[in-house]
């Protein structure tokens, strides 16, 4: 009797597993087919966090005794974010042909550059990394970045509809919930699980946004006095770059220092832009973000390449950007879970899990 209870057990197992597996399976193809309706949803809810943790944030700035209501707290960070992606959007498009115009400049002074180390690799070797990258179509891949941002901007100014319909929905959201909800602590613990993602959501865009901005307008203030070309669009790439982790900050410091190789005869722009951004880009993600992202995070670097290669995978250039916050919340999400809270644990960078009691301020409004 102890062999067939230990056989339907260990058939039981491989039921539920057999189940997990397909149950992924059909989940993942929904997110891969899904993804021209999944995308602008996600990305209308990563700028409502943002517009909601900017609102936040002007609350709490009191003027005397006159404190500033929330709906105009609201329709001023509104203002504010379409301002920054309207100048962000304008710079793209103005600048994008000047780029195509000056990729003919760039790939005959670089083939020169090139020519300069012929004493020291050899001629054939020259010749052939010159009809190397002769053969590849780096001005395609430039604007393809370029045209891969512009277009995730012109998604976000449709998505912008849709804000005053979420915002509206804030307010409901908690009594929908416990209604909804089979019994009264189902419904708290539901809350519970909501908040704590929408307080981490909060935190980590808000901090993001912040941190990407300085990163940017610090190196701008590096590369424009050098006079290297399009230093406003490589500031708007660094802070669109910073959002995506570990690759978005080194391809946002090679991006302008391989510019400056083939704009500049000397190799000192070349040396400035990558110990000046790359220090920029050190000192901001290692010093100053984690001190301000407290707990928010709290996912193991592993866990953090591997979401950007799955998300990056599924919904492109989007899904990079949104690769951490998606994980983040689907790691709160099974936290709660006690049947599969051994792998947020493993998601997790020390097996702890941030709640809105560590992150809240007094005045801040979560979500839900």
């Amino acid at each position: 009797m102890d062999g067939k209870f230990a056989n339907e057990e260990r058939i039981g197992g491989l039921s539920y597993w057999r189940d997990i597996l397909l149950i992924a399976a059909v989940i993942i193809s929904c997110l891969y087919f899904a993804r021209s309706l999944l995308i602008p949803l996600a990305a209308a809810i990563f700028l409502f966090v943002l517009l909601t943790a900017l609102a936040d944030r002007i609350i709490r700035f009191r003027f005397g005794s006159f404190g500033i209501p929330i709906w105009l707290a609201y329709v001023v960070s509104i203002i504010l974010v379409l301002f920054g992606m309207l100048s962000v959007l304008w710079i793209l498009t103005q600048q994008d042909a000047a780029v195509f115009a000056a990729f003919p400049k760039y790939e005959a002074r670089f083939a020169i550059w090139i020519s300069g180390f012929g004493d020291f690799i050899g001629e054939d070797n020259t010749r052939f990394i010159i009809s190397t990258l002769q053969s590849l179509d780096f001005r395609g891949w430039a604007l393809g970045a370029l045209g891969s941002a512009t277009s995730v901007l012109k998604m976000l100014f449709l998505i912008v509809l849709f804000l005053p319909f979420m915002l509206a929905e804030r307010v409901q959201m908690r009594a929908k919930v416990k209604l909804a909800a089979v019994s009264p602590e189902v419904g708290t613990q539901i809350l519970n699980v909501m908040n704590d993602a929408s307080h981490s959501l909060q935190r980590y865009i808000g901090v993001k946004t912040l941190v990407s901005l300085l990163t940017g307008a610090f190196s701008y203030a590096v590369m424009k006095p050098l006079g290297v070309d399009f230093a406003e669009t490589w500031a708007i790439m660094t802070f669109l770059l910073n959002f995506i982790p570990s690759i978005g900050s080194i391809i946002s410091v090679v991006m302008p220092a391989i510019v400056a190789i083939v704009q500049f005869d000397s190799i000192t722009p070349f040396l400035i832009i990558v110990f000046g951004c790359g220090g920029i880009q050190f000192l901001i993600g290692n010093v100053l973000e984690p001190a301000l992202m407290g707990k928010s995070l709290n996912l193991s670097p592993l866990m953090v390449i591997f979401s950007l290669t799955f998300w990056g995978t599924i919904w492109g250039v989007m899904g990079a950007l949104l690769s951490v916050p998606i994980t983040v919340c689907i790691m709160l999400l099974l936290s709660h879970v006690p049947r599969v809270r051994w792998i947020a644990i493993l998601m997790s960078g020390n097996g702890t899990f941030p709640t809105s009691a560590d992150q809240s301020h007094p005045e801040e409004h979560p979500l839900v």
